[in-house]
């Protein structure tokens, strides 16, 4: 066979060859895109409905922290009207009457207090939204960490006490509007923050085998990433859960004392307009010293029975020993799971909700 003829034939071999090469790279690409976008949408489906619980479950917080620093505020105004009516009440006296609650209760009532006024003034804005949903992840073990010490509150400490807790939340971005870690994020630490998923703008390379092996691998990460969602979503729900029991009976509770609070608004009232018409302030002082006591002593009693509560933290401290962990700032380390999520404080947290139930029920109404 002349050699044109031969070289001729080779071309066609060659080009036939690579052809075929060039189909099966097209094929190989085609099955990529196919697994590429599939778990695309496997992953957008399980993101969206995280998306869904994260935005419930840090309302459910946000609603949560309100309602404890609004308690704390009033138990603030409460404790103001009984000093000044205890005041009036042991004018004269030698025998001082005196309020039948343990002192440490006392003190644990007023820490929470000003730590609750103190967040409440410092987040003031565009920031407090977010504020409440960190109090309620954070405030609790705050608080509790500042009770523990069985201190009197100063002011000093009261003021340490505020700036630990505005850091345990996030108050250091406060100032600009935003807060740092809160919500659902500061729950699930880095477990999904940013799962790295290579596939949103995805870069296949020149060979068709290989972007079938980088479909399979992108394929896997989705599984993975998707079982995180998954499971984070399941601590989610749980943590909204909780907030929600815990708000509910915190307000329950709260609407207690706050008829006691309301007595004693009224009492006090009745005293100033007496005196303000120049009649007897004393005799009806008088008169009303039982129905003075019965309001201090069960309203506060009250107040520790919701302190006790908010206290109890929503997720588990890192402790050592007995001892709570905590960072350079003295903020407790909250602890975590294998994938640096916190972890639900489940056992305490029903324990506790059942005994302010049953101690609740025990203080005669109002």
């Amino acid at each position: 066979m002349p050699l044109p003829l031969i070289l001729g034939a080779a071309a066609l071999v060659s080009a036939a060859y690579g052809a075929k090469k060039g189909y099966d790279g097209y094929q190989k690409h085609s099955e990529a895109d196919d697994i590429v976008n599939a778990a695309k949408a496997r992953y957008a489906n399980k993101k969206d409905a995280f998306d869904v619980q994260e935005k419930a479950t840090n309302a459910a917080l946000e609603a949560l922290g309100k309602e404890e620093l609004q308690i704390g505020k009033q138990f603030d105004e409460f404790k103001t009207l009984a000093d000044k009516l205890l005041l009036k009440l042991n004018a004269g006296r030698q025998d001082k009457l005196k309020i039948n609650i343990p002192k440490h209760k006392l003190q644990s009532i007023e820490s929470y207090s000003y730590t609750a006024v103190g967040v409440l003034g410092a987040t003031a804005g565009a920031g407090a939204a977010g504020a409440a949903a960190g109090f309620a992840v954070y405030g609790g073990v705050m608080a509790l960490g500042a009770a523990s010490t069985g201190t009197a509150i100063s002011s000093l400490a009261g003021v340490a006490a505020t700036n630990a807790t505005l850091a345990a939340i996030g108050g250091g971005s406060l100032a600009t509007g935003g807060l740092g870690m809160a919500g659902g994020t500061a729950i699930l630490g880095a477990a999904v923050a940013g799962p790295v998923l290579a596939i949103a703008g995805w870069a296949y390379d020149s060979h068709g085998d290989e972007a079938l092996k980088n479909a399979h691998k992108a394929d896997r990460e989705v599984d993975s990433a998707v079982s995180k969602l998954q499971k984070a979503k399941k601590q989610l729900s749980k943590a909204e859960d909780y907030a929600f029991d815990v708000n509910d009976v915190l307000k329950s509770v709260y609407a207690q004392f706050d008829k006691y609070f309301e007595h004693l608004k009224f009492m006090d009232n009745r005293l100033e307009d007496i005196r303000s018409r120049k009649l007897d302030a004393q005799a009806e002082l008088d008169k009303l010293g039982g129905a003075i006591m019965r309001s201090v002593e069960n309203g506060f009693m009250l107040a520790a029975i919701l302190v006790d509560l908010i206290t109890t933290p929503l997720f588990k401290v890192k402790e050592v020993n007995g001892n709570i962990v905590k960072d350079e700032n003295d903020v407790p380390v909250m602890a975590t799971d294998s994938d640096g999520s916190m972890i639900l404080n489940d056992a305490k947290l029903q324990e506790q909700i059942s005994l302010t139930q049953s101690k609740a029920a025990e203080v005669e109404p109002a």
